[in-house]
């Protein structure tokens, strides 16, 4: 599991079918409610570890929602094998790139693989993977109305990474953790892409119907600034910043080389029990009625603003 160390500002706290198509849309604006529907239809196909017929078909499903990046050439499948404890498995980050008139890139990412040491459970990750690769996917509609008929978008790049293998196999640690960050990082250093990238956005755990995204002390302060000045903008700044704290989560590969990154992540989730001292987080209970549309749409609405904001920078 990824781990956290929270606090308030003075206080410590505790912290659709399976064979559906994913509905699209050429609407340039983000719909919570559309968020919503892609994530139905990601936790349709079940749990989908590393292995899981039901994470391949996950992939066809993204594979199908970005046919029309793919026939521009824009969409990428980084395809690797990772040593773990369980031993090598193969995993798959998708990149889908929307050019931009300025030089530079903004990386928006999620993991999208349910848990693997929980394959036994029907864990399906609703608000873990499932939501935040919904907000992409629905971020996407916003960017291809933006780059329709040859257009680019007003500013910075955007690139899209669905990323594999956040999760441990086994138990979290350095080395059993982010390997999908942990080696697209790694790739991009050395090809000289990490030099382009003005900032990477992380997104984990952002539909709870209760939503409080911490300020993520290991993140980018400027960057957290940025984050907090678009929920202003936005009037949503009562979700965000009440409690700071400490992740480890798909952030680190990148700030460890220098590269300006946030994790956007809302890690209170659920009530905290003796039977389960981290909410929801890591249970079956992690389902599609603890997500709303409403935080959905503010989490959407939070990341469109402070893509506008980096690129007035």
């Amino acid at each position: 599991m990824r781990r956290a160390f929270l606090t308030r500002w003075c206080a410590v706290i505790a912290l659709a079918c399976a064979c559906a198509a994913p509905a699209q849309s050429t609407a340039g604006s983000f719909s919570g409610a559309r968020t919503m529907q892609y994530t139905r239809e990601i936790v349709a196909y079940g749990p989908r570890y590393n292995g899981s017929d039901a994470k391949l078909k996950v992939e066809a499903y993204f594979k199908k929602f970005f046919a029309p990046e793919a026939a521009k050439g824009w969409l990428e499948t980084d395809s690797f094998t990772s040593n773990t404890p369980a031993g090598p498995q193969l995993m798959r980050n998708y990149i889908v790139r929307y050019p931009g008139t300025k030089p530079g890139v903004i990386v928006l990412a999620s993991h999208y693989e349910t848990n693997y040491p929980l394959r036994n459970i029907p864990f399906v990750g609703a608000n873990d993977g499932a939501a935040t690769s919904a907000i992409l996917m629905e971020m996407a509609n916003h960017l291809r109305a933006a780059t329709a008929n040859g257009k680019k978008l007003d500013g910075y790049s955007v690139w899209l990474l669905f990323d594999d293998g956040e999760e441990a196999v086994q138990q979290w640690s350095h080395t059993d953790s982010l390997y999908g960050t942990r080696h697209l990082a790694a790739k991009w250093q050395a090809n000289g892409t990490l030099g382009s990238i003005k900032a990477v956005l992380i997104v984990d755990m952002i539909g709870d119907k209760d939503l409080n995204v911490i300020r993520e002390q290991n993140s980018t302060s400027w960057l957290e600034d940025t984050i907090y000045q678009a929920a202003k903008n936005t009037g949503h700044a009562g979700n965000f910043f009440k409690t700071k704290g400490y992740m480890e989560d798909d952030h680190l590969p990148f700030l460890q080389r220098g590269v300006a990154t946030a994790d956007v992540i809302d890690s209170d989730y659920g009530p905290h029990t003796e039977s389960t001292p981290d909410g929801w987080h890591h249970t079956a209970e992690d389902t599609l009625d603890k997500l709303s549309v409403k935080s959905l749409q503010t989490s959407g609405d939070v990341l469109t603003e402070t893509i506008q904001l980096i690129n007035q920078k």
